[in-house]
C-alpha cells in the first residue's frame, strides 16, 4: 500500500460499519472474545475492523485489516510494543501504516482515555479518531466463564 493510499483511506470521513457488533468466543483462546466486521469506504478498499479482548489479562485491540496488505491501523492496550528502531512504546499504543515499516511502527496516542475494562468506550474513541461511523452498537463482552474442571 502506498503512503498516499493509506493517508486517503484514513482521512476518508465516509467509512462506515453497518449493524450491531457482538463479541464471539475466540477459537484459539478460552479467555478471549473477538469480532470481525467489514468497513465500507469510498475508495473501495477491502478492509475489516477486528476487535479482540482478553478478559483474563485485560488486553484490548482494535485493528483495521486490509485484505491485501494486512493491518494498516490499530490500537493495542495492555500489550508492550518495541518499534523497529528499538524504542519502547509501552502498553497503550497505536499502529499506523507507513511504507518504510508497514504496521511495525507504533506511537503513544493521547486520544484514547477509556481503560481496557471499558471496550465499548474505547471502541467509540477508536471509531471517532479513525473517522469511522458505526451505524449500530457494540455489545459489552460477555463475562468470563470460570471452568470448574480447571479452576480458571
Amino acid at each position: 500500500m502506498l503512503q498516499h493510499e493509506f493517508e486517503g483511506f484514513i482521512a476518508d470521513e465516509e467509512k462506515v460499519i453497518n449493524g450491531d457488533i457482538a463479541w464471539k468466543q475466540a477459537d484459539d483462546h478460552p479467555s478471549s472474545v473477538e469480532f470481525r466486521v467489514d468497513v465500507v469506504n469510498s475508495a473501495g478498499h477491502l478492509v475489516m475492523a477486528v476487535g479482540s479482548y482478553n478478559r483474563k489479562t485485560t488486553t484490548l485491540s482494535y485493528h483495521l485489516i486490509h485484505r491485501k496488505f494486512g493491518r494498516i491501523y490499530g490500537l493495542d492496550i495492555g500489550k508492550d510494543h518495541r518499534n523497529p528502531d528499538g524504542v519502547f512504546v509501552g502498553e497503550l499504543h497505536k499502529h499506523r501504516w507507513t511504507e518504510a515499516f508497514s504496521d511495525k511502527h507504533a506511537y503513544c496516542p493521547d486520544d484514547i482515555t477509556e481503560p481496557a475494562v471499558n471496550p465499548v468506550g474505547v471502541w467509540k474513541e477508536f471509531c471517532a479518531e479513525a473517522r469511522i461511523v458505526h451505524n449500530g452498537t457494540l455489545s459489552d463482552p460477555p463475562p468470563r466463564q470460570l471452568s470448574l474442571l480447571y479452576g480458571q
